[in-house]
């Protein structure tokens, strides 16, 4: 059980990293990772959001819609347990971290909308069907810990280019798109992996 939990986050973290082999939560990835600080804030709020989205939207999906044969409402219901969530990690910042949830902006509550989050839990009630939650709860984790590790390189990478001389045609966005290409495509490298 041990060995399979290592693989799942593994897995999730490198192979089936959610921004470079599934491209979902491209909005915030392309958007915060301007700056180091601010990306690695990105990266602990989406770890706990979607760690603990996925230990409660497995659990509401076992005791509650499965027994009630109501498996058809999850997407739904997924998307309201998001979105409470993304509501106490943006009040927890705004008065713990203002300065965190003022880099954030328009960010932290896109998380809500963030397809990586909803993504992650429907994905779990899709593949972990035995064992679940604890399953869930690590697929989800390393999912998380996998946009963590994504964001933070893109914003390194970025604050490295800014002071670049790239060609007017390639400055701004377009060499952005290019380093998450060639990042997705190195992250292709980890498939051998497991």
């Amino acid at each position: 059980m041990f060995s399979q939990i290592i693989i799942i986050l593994i897995s999730a973290a490198l192979v089936n990293n959610v921004l470079m082999s599934q491209f979902l939560g491209l909005c915030p990835f392309l958007g915060v990772s301007k700056q180091v600080d601010t990306a690695m804030g990105m990266g602990a709020a989406v770890i706990f959001v979607i760690t603990i989205a996925s230990a409660v939207c497995s659990c509401i999906y076992l005791a509650i819609l499965v027994p009630l044969n109501l498996t058809y409402l999850n997407t739904i219901v997924f998307i309201l347990v998001i979105a409470c969530l993304v509501q106490v990690v943006e009040t927890i910042l705004k008065k713990a971290m203002p300065s965190l949830y003022k880099a954030l902006g328009i960010y932290l509550p896109l998380i809500t909308t963030n397809c990586a989050v909803l993504g992650v839990a429907l994905s779990n009630v899709q593949n972990y069907t035995d064992h679940l939650v604890l399953y869930s709860i690590f697929n989800g984790l390393g999912s998380s810990a996998g946009f963590a590790i994504s964001i933070t390189l893109m914003a390194g990478i970025r604050e490295r280019i800014r002071t670049n001389d790239i060609i007017p045609s390639f400055r701004g966005q377009p060499i952005v798109l290019v380093t998450a290409g060639l990042m997705a495509i190195a992250f292709c490298g980890f498939a051998g992996v497991i």
